[in-house]
């Protein structure tokens, strides 16, 4: 194992203003340890429709927009990577979910994580996981420690 500092970093490419990020940067380290994994580097970069949409088209050859992409750069179980996600689409998402905007962000941040961890969403039955596993880990943000 380096000898490096593991992190999580937050970035804006936008004017989002991340409340809370030790709150939040916490949780995630619950998370991950709770999945028998360890952090080497993961940045987190908020972003804009266009600028996620360019990211789709040029890396995954998508002509969609979305509220998530992951790059996973990982080893075994030390995960790294980049994970892009449009502030648009999660305010977008939280209205036609009916829930609010702080719910549905810990929903994407997590779920990026849980891609990073192994866990997939192509199917029917691996989104059922996904969304079980999404829930699980929300419910621990408000775990004190």
């Amino acid at each position: 194992m380096s000898a490096e500092q593991e992190q999580i970093n937050f970035f804006s490419e936008t004017d989002f203003n991340f409340k809370d990020e030790v709150a939040h940067r916490q949780w995630l380290e619950r998370v991950i340890d709770s999945e028998g994994k360890s952090i080497d580097e993961i940045n987190f970069i908020f972003c804009d429709d266009d600028y996620l949409h360019k990211i789709n088209l040029q890396y995954l050859d998508h002509d969609t927009y979305t509220d998530i992409i992951s790059f996973d750069n990982s080893v075994e179980d030390q995960l790294a990577g980049d994970i892009f996600i449009s502030v648009a689409r999660v305010k977008e998402n939280a209205q036609e979910f009916n829930v609010d905007f702080e719910e549905e962000l810990k929903r994407v941040l997590v779920h990026g994580i849980l891609h990073f961890c192994g866990f997939r969403d192509k199917t029917e039955s691996e989104r059922e996981l996904m969304r079980q596993k999404e829930d699980e880990k929300i419910a621990m943000f408000h775990v004190e420690q």
